[in-house]
Formats: C-alpha cells, sequence, structure tokens
C-alpha cells in the first residue's frame, strides 16, 4: 500500500463523515463540501492503486529471466563451436 492510496482512503473517510454531519445537520453546503472531499479521496486511491500495479509490473520484469535463445551452431564461430561440444559431451 502506498501513501496515495493510504492519503485517498483518509480523505475518503473524512468526506464521508463531513458529507454525512451535513445531512445530519440539513446544511447542504456542508454536504457538498463533504461529497467533493469523498471524490478527491476516491481518485487518489485510484492514482495510488495505479501506481502499485506498475510498480508490481515493474518488479516482476526485473525479477524475471530474459528467455532462453537455443543455440544454433551457425550463429557460432569456431571456438564457440568447440566449447559448445566439448560442454555437450
Amino acid at each position: 500500500m502506498n501513501t496515495d492510496q493510504v492519503k485517498g482512503k483518509v480523505k475518503d473517510v473524512a468526506g464521508s463523515i463531513e458529507r454525512k454531519a451535513g445531512e445530519l445537520t440539513d446544511n447542504p453546503k456542508l454536504q457538498v463540501k463533504g461529497a467533493v472531499k469523498q471524490v478527491e479521496g476516491k481518485v487518489q486511491h485510484a492514482v495510488g492503486d495505479v501506481k502499485e500495479s506498475v510498480k508490481k509490473a515493474q518488479d516482476e520484469a526485473a525479477n524475471s529471466k530474459p528467455p532462453q535463445r537455443a543455440v544454433n551452431d551457425a550463429d557460432l564461430d569456431e571456438v564457440e563451436k568447440e566449447e559448445v561440444r566439448h560442454s555437450r559431451g
């Protein structure tokens, strides 16, 4: 979990409380202010989710091995061919 996810969730919850307080006190201005804060929080949390996904993909790519290419004798020079023959037994 990254900071955008945490801050977004906090902002979402704070906005929800603020919106509910506006409903209970019959204060439309407070309701709107809380709803806007909730949306901001949800957007910030979503940005955090995207960042987390990108980081995970980068980590997986960095930890994966490159595909192995089959050794083709035509691609090797004479010294390399001899090394391959020797390693194959």
